[in-house]
Parts: C-alpha cells; structure tokens; sequence
C-alpha cells in the first residue's frame, strides 16, 4: 500500500507478493482493492460464537459438559424469544478449542487439579549433594496386622535433592507426629549404618507446611545446627519434587505387590480376588520397606542420574561434609519443660509419675533436669545441672501389656455401645413418596416415651460422672407436702376502684 500511495505499485510487485504467500494474483489484486476503499490492511474481523464469562460458568455448572450446555441455551432460547439463538454443538465445541486451553478445558470440567495436570514447571538446577532435602509423610495403601487388627502404616522419609539418596525412614502404625519426624531425623543426620555414608547437616530441608514438621520441637533441634526449614505453599507439590516422586515410585515399585494392597484390582461388586488374603506383620512391613530402600540407594540407577544409582552419585561428589557432634545427636529432639527435679527414693517425678533407673542408687537430694521426647512417657533422659548427662530412667510400676489391652478393650466397648445408642436416637426415617410433596416421618415418639428417654439420658449421664448417683424417685401420695405461700397470704379486699 505503501508502493501504491506513491505510485509506484506495479503488476510485478503483485505477483511477487502472491507467489510469497501462496495465494493468486487475484487475492493479491482484490486486497489491495478493499484497502484502497477502507483504508485497513487487516483481515476483516469474522463474527463468530465465542466463549463468553456466562459460557464458562455454565461449563462448571455441567463438569465440562459441552452437550449439556447446548441443551441448557437452547431452553433458555424457547423461554424468552428476545435471547438469540442458541448455537450448535459443533460450533460450541470449536469455539472451547479455539478460546481455551486444554489446562483451562481441563479446570472448567474436573477442578484446579486437573488444570494443573497441564503446567509448565521449571526444574531447580543441580547443586552439590547436602544442598537441599526434601521431607514428606505418605501413609501407606496396604493394610498390615499389629495386635490383631488391620492398620495402615505412614512413612516419613527424608531424601537428598542431588543424588536421590534417602537418608532416613521412620514408619509409625499411626498418623504421624513430631517423634517421628526426630527419629527419621537421627537417622539421616547420623552417617552410620543402614543408610550410610550418605547423610551429614543439609544447607536447608524443605517440607509442605506439615505441622509435625513445623512444630517447635523439630525446628528446636534442627534449629542448634543452623539448618533451616523452608516452608512451602500449601498444595503444591510440584515445589517438592524430588520426594513425591519417591512417594510414587514406592508404591509403584513395592506398595502394589504386597498383601491387603488397597488398590488391588476389584471384581465386579467391589470385592478383590482373595478377600481373605493374610496381612503382613507390621515387622515385616517395615523389614521389606528399609530392604527396598537399601536397594533403591545401592542398586537402582534413576535415568537423571546417568546410569549411576544415588549411593554412587553420593560417593562422586567431592563436596565436603559437615558430620553432627556425637554428643548433640545423642540426645538429638528432646524436650526440656525448664524445671529442675530432686531424686527422692521413689526416683524423678514427672507428670505426676515416678521414673527410676540403677545409676539413681545413692543419689538421693541431687538436683537434675528431665529431658524427654515426644509423646513417649515410658523412659526419660536425666541429666545435672551442668548439662552432663546422667543416665535414663523407666516408668515405675508400669503396667503390663495385658493390662493396657484390656483398659482400652473396655473403653473402645464402652464408645461403640454409646455411639451406637446415639446412632439410634439419631436415625430418621421418612416415608416414601411418588409426588413432589413434603415425606411424612416415621417412628414417631408418644410425649410421655420422648421425656422418658430424656430422663433416662440424663440419669445415665449422671451415673457416669458419680457411679454412687441414685435418682430421685417419685413422692408418695400419701406424704404431706409443703402448702405453696400463696395459699396462705391474707385476702385483700381494698375496692376495686380505690387501687
């Protein structure tokens, strides 16, 4: 257009442009014609069924539903005649192509989850080993027997970000706290066996917000050896890669081919295949799971490190080490409430319980601390005042393993009778009904069963917070009983019209 302003636009130009774009000399022609009337060089703009907000709300509304979506403008068209009408399907299908991405298709139908199924991460460049860990619980998808009942264990595990190497497990029967944290953190601070030489004190350890991971004690403990937590984002675990894909590959490599495996293939109904499989012992659970760790830092070459397995990438780092004091490792997590205690002849008194130990022989009157780790009540660490430790010590008269069994038997029988007890006071049935009409309750109470119920509710209650309780029984009818004050005040006969 430029050329043509001047003058100087020749047939020769045309069929040059047209040969360079793949079009005839015509279109070249016809263009130049609509930008001498209009005085645009654009396309002309096409009009066209678009997403639209409204559009994107009724996606959500339907899970993605692109069928559903026509169906509801199309009623919506019939309803009020001033709408305009509704597309086809086709044309909807080409515009959600054409205006969305397959992350934001993906998020409109199933949730963020699935729109982040789509991203594009980063990947952190490679460092030095000890440069970063990364820790994460993972609660394990097979059933195993501890004290004949079924549990599913958790692991916390700690890897390094450099050369994969897992450098300390701890495996709880139970949802996990901070006393697991510590143990998988003795372990792979400590370079000794079974997961050594890999360990030593990392420049920082990454976690996801876990509180047992955040609680005081660990960043306490962690905290005397000037290695940081960096708390990540909640729900983003692309920020950790590193240990969730070993929370995957542990599942995929061993999970999947243990007994009580809870996402064994089903047949039809539900039901697996041997419904009556025997579990694994809980030791031998954890037996197979540090077996399979060994062999993932001794023998599995991962394909980022270059055929060689993490052990090996360990060993090749030149970077220096920095080794935990023998003597902090001890004693590493322990908790101090800050109070001094005296050695009677009963031992140490703690949390209202006496802790004794050989070594307190003859060391009656000394003044100690008490030093303990997390929800373990069973043993103590004592040291002196001057910080020299002076020996453990066990729960005296502690009862036996029989006896817990049987106070906990009884009170888990205890919880199942008043929960089912509530239950039935809590059900309601309702009658079934074949019209868009309120269902009529059934099992109704009489008034007198209803305060009866109540009353008895009540007495058990009581019964249970004093056994010596005994309810008040109705008075006789042939007792005198108390005239109200009413009865016997003076009538006022003051005329009506005089008040």
């Amino acid at each position: 257009m430029t050329l043509d302003r001047s003058g100087e636009l020749t047939s020769a130009h045309v069929r040059l442009v047209a040969t360079a774009v793949g079009r005839s000399e015509r279109a070249v022609w016809r263009w130049v014609a609509t930008a001498r009337a209009t005085g645009h060089i654009e396309a002309a703009p096409r009009t066209r069924f678009s997403v639209t907000p409204e559009l994107r709300r009724l996606l959500v509304l339907w899970g993605g539903n692109a069928s559903a979506v026509q169906r509801e403008l199309q009623q919506r068209a019939l309803a009020d005649p001033r709408l305009p009408a509704a597309p086809s399907l086709s044309t909807i299908h080409r515009a959600l192509r054409r205006d969305l991405t397959p992350g934001q298709r993906a998020g409109l139908a199933k949730g963020e989850a699935a729109r982040r199924a789509f991203d594009v991460f980063g990947q952190r460049p490679a460092t030095h080993r000890n440069a970063a860990w990364e820790g994460d619980h993972k609660c394990v998808p097979v059933r195993v027997l501890l004290e004949d009942q079924l549990v599913q264990p958790w692991v916390t595990w700690f890897i390094d970000c450099h050369t994969k190497v897992v450098t300390g497990v701890a495996v709880t029967p139970h949802a996990p706290s901070a006393d697991a944290v510590l143990a998988a953190l003795r372990m792979a601070l400590d370079r000794a066996e079974p997961f050594g030489p890999a360990g030593g004190l990392p420049d920082l350890i990454r976690v996801d917000r876990g509180k047992e991971f955040l609680c005081a004690t660990v960043a306490s403990a962690l905290g005397a050896f000037a290695v940081p937590i960096v708390d990540l984002p909640a729900y983003s675990p692309h920020l950790k890669g590193t240990i969730e894909a070993l929370n995957g590959a542990v599942e995929d490599m061993l999970f999947v081919s243990m007994p009580r495996y809870v996402h064994r293939q089903t047949l039809v109904g539900g039901r697996t295949s041997d419904p009556d499989e025997p579990a694994l012992p809980f030791e031998a659970f954890v037996e197979l799971l540090l077996k399979w760790v060994r062999w993932w830092n001794t023998e599995h070459r991962p394909r980022v490190l270059g055929g060689r397995t993490p052990m090996e990438a360990w060993r090749c780092d030149p970077t220096p080490l920095h080794d935990a004091p023998a003597k902090q490792l001890a004693f590493f997590g322990l908790e101090d409430d800050g109070r001094t205690r005296t050695i009677t002849t009963q031992g140490v008194r703690w949390r209202n319980r006496h802790y004794i130990a050989s070594w307190m022989v003859g060391q009656a009157s000394v003044r100690v601390a008490v030093r303990h780790l997390p929800h373990r009540d069973g043993a103590i660490e004592v040291f002196g005042l001057d910080g020299v430790h002076l020996g453990s010590a066990v729960l005296a008269e502690a009862a036996s393993v029989e006896q817990v069994r049987k106070v906990r038997n009884a009170k888990a029988r205890q919880l199942r009778a008043d929960m089912k007890a509530a239950a039935r006071l809590r059900r309601e049935r309702f009658e079934a009904v074949t019209t868009a009409v309120p269902p009529e309750r059934l099992g109704a109470l009489t008034e007198a069963e209803a305060e009866a119920e109540l009353a008895e509710s009540t007495a058990a209650d009581l019964r249970r917070a004093d056994p010596g309780y005994i309810p008040h029984q109705p008075v006789p009818d042939g007792w005198a009983r108390p005239v109200p004050p009413a009865a016997n005040a003076p009538k006022d006969d003051t005329p009506e019209e005089s008040l």
